[in-house]
């Protein structure tokens, strides 16, 4: 008889932080959408509320940032019947798994998380005390990634190179709990680094980035996404004189969008014969206009009616407590938080 193949569970936390761009989109939102249609992939998709509170303790930015964000992955297509789409707040297993995995983690291992380095390395070049600002949140926060992790047993975590090293604390928890308590309780994940992940160059031609200050939001109003376009830096050559595509940011962006390699080429020869930078940003406007606006008139739809985006993130939350509940009662009975009768 041959064995029945599980779907490979992966699992993507989005923190509600800002507003999605086109970087965004194209390195991120898109590919992972695409791979939820997979059918031997089941795919777990979380706004991570809990880790925007380390960063910011602005209230209506998390709030809002929630919904938009929410309303920017449903309006692209996510398909809830498929993926499970939830809020990490809504799922109270996740707290009481990592005061657990709290309990089985090194302080060592947490002294030695990127941030927590990064920001003490701060501190001391400034002459300050080495932990001046530094919430146990921000410490602690590999602890909170691992338990979101392991606590629905994804086999793989599409991250960037900077989060490696939290799935791999991830795994060194999970490995460290199987041992002590002599089961194979926890999944432990693989990173996954997308050497081939889009990487969009933002109005300056440096990456896209937020810190930046050089996006182009995925859903501003139609006018706004005009301006944002005009605005990206090209060079000084005239009309006429040719240009060369690979080292521009509106043809790498075109490029990023392109329905075929057949329109990349035409839009290379129009380089090479000399279009104006004018020409080439109206185009580059009108060409992303047409394959956003259906996705953008769904956002504007969903930011209107946010009690549906809450239906749809409630019932993300029913789905994933079905898994988590059960999944914790067992790892509460393997610590020895049981009935005693």
């Amino acid at each position: 008889m041959s064995k029945i193949l599980q779907p490979v569970k992966t699992l993507t936390g989005i923190k509600p932080t800002g507003v999605p761009h086109l970087g965004n989109y194209v390195g991120a939102i898109r590919p992972a959408i695409e791979e939820s249609r997979r059918e031997d992939i089941k795919s777990y998709y979380f706004l991570a509320d809990y880790h925007a509170i380390i960063s910011t303790w602005d209230p209506a930015q998390v709030h809002e940032s929630t919904r938009n964000i929410a309303a920017v992955w449903l309006a692209l297509g996510l398909d809830t019947d498929r993926a499970t789409f939830y809020r990490q707040s809504d799922i109270p297993e996740i707290p009481e798994l990592t005061w657990i995995l709290n309990c089985m983690s090194a302080k060592g291992l947490m002294n030695r998380a990127h941030a927590y380095k990064a920001s003490v390395d701060k501190n001391i070049a400034e002459g300050n005390d080495p932990d001046l600002g530094v919430t146990m949140g921000l410490y602690s926060y590999p602890v909170l990634m691992a338990a979101d992790i392991l606590m629905f047993n994804a086999n793989r975590v599409p991250v960037g190179k900077d989060q490696v090293q939290h799935i791999e604390m991830a795994r060194d928890i999970g490995g460290r709990f199987n041992h002590v308590y002599k089961g194979e309780y926890f999944t432990l994940p693989e990173a996954i680094v997308g050497e081939n992940t889009a990487v969009l160059s933002g109005l300056d031609g440096r990456k896209m980035s937020k810190s930046y200050g050089n996006v182009i939001p995925l859903f501003c109003p139609e006018k706004q996404f005009r301006k944002h376009i005009m605005k990206i830096v090209t060079n000084s050559l005239e009309p006429g004189e040719p240009k060369d595509a690979d080292t521009c940011t509106l043809f790498q962006i075109f490029s990023a969008f392109a329905k075929d390699q057949s329109e990349i080429d035409a839009k290379r020869k129009q380089y090479e014969e000399g279009a104006g930078w004018g020409a080439l940003k109206q185009e580059l406007f009108e060409y992303l206009n047409e394959e956003l606006k259906e996705a953008r008139g769904e956002y504007d739809r969903l930011i209107a009616d946010p009690a549906f985006i809450e239906a749809e993130l409630k019932k993300g939350a029913d789905k994933a407590r079905a898994e988590a509940s059960p999944f914790l009662k067992t790892i509460r009975e393997a610590v020895g938080l049981r009935p005693l009768a």
